[in-house]
């Protein structure tokens, strides 16, 4: 058994005695579990699971008991604590048994199988509440204190080999035993116990098409031994690689960059309206050379027909992906698009009729018909999901698969799991009560948000409550630095998310900073563009960027200042509204956009004329564009009075001046805060609620409008400004 990293051709050993001595048996587990889990050659985000018999004292009797701690339901290897294991009595564990054996009939996917998982929960050792996981069985009845089970590519592309048993026998001797492929449960449990009393010699059983499990009499033993299988499979593969040969050869050629992107940009809004017919979808896309070599290749279309093979791939990326034959090298972008629709209207159907040829009496409904993997040759992958999370999973799974395909071709013939055995997976009735106890989605969970201006004031703090509501912000400013910052606070508050996928922007969690000048069509397109290549496409667009010229500023003279105020507050919000509806058009789903206009558009002084006449401008778009783009889009404005707080419109010169203007004390030295301070006090004085307007108070109205709980009001102004009554509708 190999000892040092030096050992190791297609792992990363990271056991580090100064990281493991000195822990307990359960944080021991914990470390193994997180540094097997944070290796993708090994397992795959929220794929495997690893457990450890402890001996334990009992808080009920005070005596020594044996439990067993064993990754629980959800959760991923790489990021779990202690928390994410469920303890469990051996003992009673194994006495489930014989209640096993009472049953009429027992076996796969009988009855009492499924009854059996809820009766986990009622071993609990010391009042865990940590689901325990349908493979707990699996880890149970293996005689041995430490279990790993992964879903190594390496070692899955060996079980999904059409002579599975023959290279199992030749990679690792006696050392691994094949079982064929049965579903995960407790039948599978009690095979794995009589494999290890039959074989004592072995360590490890390969399962056929899903991965392998293995086991030691202690956690540096069983790391090890999880590490010796998957470098031995990668050994072998790598062994018999095909070179340029691999998956056929090559049939085309992926696209320069320049052309795939224009590509993509074209197409990923009109896919993403092709695969939200039943809710809408977030998507990631990845052109990497791996994936490029596949959908590239003579073989693709076999072997994406063929479907994927570990059910943890195909509970993502449904029993197979959609594959149109497009030849790259004409860079016909309308044709693309008609193979593209025609293609997911077959997917749509032979989806269907799968769900029916595999159905049985108590079967869930059928689920969304559409496709979640979508290639394309000379372009790469997209994978759709509800969130961007799920998304980069089922990227991730996919490349997963495409690794399992490459393997099994190079040294077998590759075999798909049975079209009936998938179904039974995906349709599992214990799958489907997952689904149901998963919590509701937020507001704006598939939708993916635009907010320009979203560096400081109103459209920071509208940034960050459209993502406290789930949504996917892209953050985007004239000031790129500053639509950063408040991109990583959404992230910090957030988290990247899971999975590992995805290529260029497509990278991206739920949050990203784009720059933009919205008075250049050029940057407003490439920002959408952007957006498109990071998530697929657009939802709501809500523009709080906007200009205030002082008067007297220096070196601006009157005109000076309409031509700025005009590019900016209304050439702007224009150019902006009518770049994003060639994405809504294209999308066919429905959308908002939110102009930040302002109460001083209905209200005449003196010393803003340029600013008050193009906010007034700015009202009218409002209902120039619901006019334009309904019924598609709803448009609405959002009029705030004088937010001083956060406003890169009342630098201090600004503030002072005002201040001055309206006799309001102050002195010299007083900082920025004290003086925004006072004169938000003194306009809230003229309110009717005498309150300060904050830009949260914007950010508030502004989520309203496009949150869907207004969907029938469009072409109207909403003021926020603490009840101006000069401002009152006339």
């Amino acid at each position: 058994m190999s000892e040092t990293s030096s050992d190791y051709q297609f792992v990363n050993y990271r056991w580090e005695p100064a990281d493991a001595d000195g822990l307990t048996p359960l944080q021991e587990l914990v470390y193994r579990s997180n540094i097997l889990g944070s290796d993708q050659r090994i397992t795959n985000t929220g794929g495997g699971n690893t457990s450890a018999k402890l001996t334990e004292r009992d808080p009920l009797t005070g005596e020594d008991v044996e439990v067993l701690w064993v990754k629980g339901s959800g959760g991923d290897l790489r990021t779990a604590g202690p928390e994410n294991f469920s303890s469990l009595y051996q003992d009673k564990l194994l006495q489930l048994e014989t209640l096993y054996r009472s049953a009429p009939e027992s076996g796969a996917k009988t009855a009492i199988e499924d009854e059996m998982v809820g009766l986990y929960a009622h071993t609990t050792f010391n009042l865990n509440t940590r689901a325990p996981s349908i493979d707990t069985p699996l880890h149970a009845y293996i005689p041995h204190a430490h279990v790993d089970h992964m879903h190594p590519n390496a070692v899955i592309a060996v079980a999904a080999c059409a002579d599975a048993e023959r290279l199992t026998q030749e990679i690792w001797g006696g050392e691994l035993v094949y079982t064929p492929w049965q579903r995960p449960g407790f039948d599978l449990g009690l095979k794995l116990r009589d494999i290890c009393l039959a074989n004592p010699e072995a360590s490890g059983v390969i399962l056929g098409g899903h991965g392998v499990i293995n086991w030691a009499d202690t956690s540096k033993a069983c790391y090890d031994r999880s590490l010796d299988i998957v470098d031995k499979a990668a050994r072998y593969i790598d062994q018999h690689d095909r070179g340029k040969q691999t998956f056929g050869g090559q049939k085309y050629e992926a696209l320069e960059e320049r052309e795939r992107d224009a590509v993509l940009a074209e197409v990923l809004p009109f896919l993403r309206g092709l695969v939200s017919r039943d809710g809408k979808m977030i998507g990631t896309v990845q052109y990497d050379e791996t994936i490029l070599r596949f959908v590239n290749s003579r073989d693709a279309t076999r072997l994406a027909d063929l479907g994927t093979s570990c059910p943890d791939h195909f509970l993502r990326t449904k029993i197979k992906p959609m594959l149109v034959d497009w030849d790259p090298a004409s860079v016909d972008i309308p044709a693309l698009k008609r193979q593209l629709e025609a293609g997911i209207e077959r997917y749509r159907e032979d989806y269907r009729s799968y769900y029916e040829r595999c159905r049985q009496d108590n079967s869930p409904a059928l689920r969304p018909a559409s496709p979640t993997v979508c290639l394309i040759p000379g372009v790469g992958m997209i994978a759709w999901g509800k969130n961007k999370s799920e998304s980069r999973v089922t990227a991730e799974f996919y490349n997963c698969a495409v690794e399992v395909m490459r393997g099994a071709e190079a040294i077998s013939e590759y075999v798909a799991l049975p079209q009936q055995e998938a179904f039974d997976i995906e349709y599992w009735l214990l799958e489907e009560a997952k689904l149901l106890r998963m919590p509701p989605e937020q507001a704006l969970a598939r939708d993916v948000v635009v907010v320009v201006g979203a560096g400081d004031g109103i459209g920071r703090a509208t940034a960050l409550r459209v993502a406290k509501e789930g949504a996917h912000v892209v953050c985007a400013d004239l000031n790129l630095e500053r639509a950063r910052q408040t991109a990583e606070a959404i992230m910090a508050e957030r988290g990247q998310g899971i999975g590992v996928a995805g290529s260029g922007l497509s990278t991206c969690g739920p949050a990203l900073a784009l720059a933009v000048d919205i008075t250049r069509r050029d940057s407003v397109e490439a920002l959408f563009r952007d957006t498109c290549l990071a998530y697929g496409g657009i939802d709501k667009v809500i523009v709080t960027a906007g200009v205030f010229m002082a008067p007297g500023q220096s070196g601006m003279s009157d005109e000076a200042m309409f031509d700025i105020s005009y590019a900016v507050n209304v050439k702007g919000a224009w150019i902006v509204g009518t770049s994003a509806a060639a994405i809504w058009d294209a999308q066919q789903l429905r959308g908002a956009l939110v102009l930040t206009t302002s109460v001083n558009a209905a209200v005449a002084k003196r010393g803003s004329l340029a600013y008050d006449t193009s906010k007034a401008a700015a009202n009218h778009l409002v209902r120039e564009l619901a006019m334009e783009l309904s019924p598609l889009v709803n448009v609405n404005g959002l009029a705030p009075a004088t937010v001083v707080k956060g406003s890169t419109m009342f630098p201090r010169d600004r503030v002072l001046a005002s201040l001055d203007k309206y006799s309001v004390p102050y002195a010299d030295s007083d900082d920025d805060d004290t003086l925004r301070d006072k004169l938000a006090g003194f306009y809230a004085q003229r309110t009717l609620t005498q309150q300060p307007i904050t830009p949260e108070d914007q950010a508030e109205a502004a989520y309203l409008l496009v949150s869907g709980q207004l969907s029938k009001t469009t072409g109207q102004i909403i003021s926020v400004d603490g009840g101006l009554h000069e401002a009152f509708l006339r």
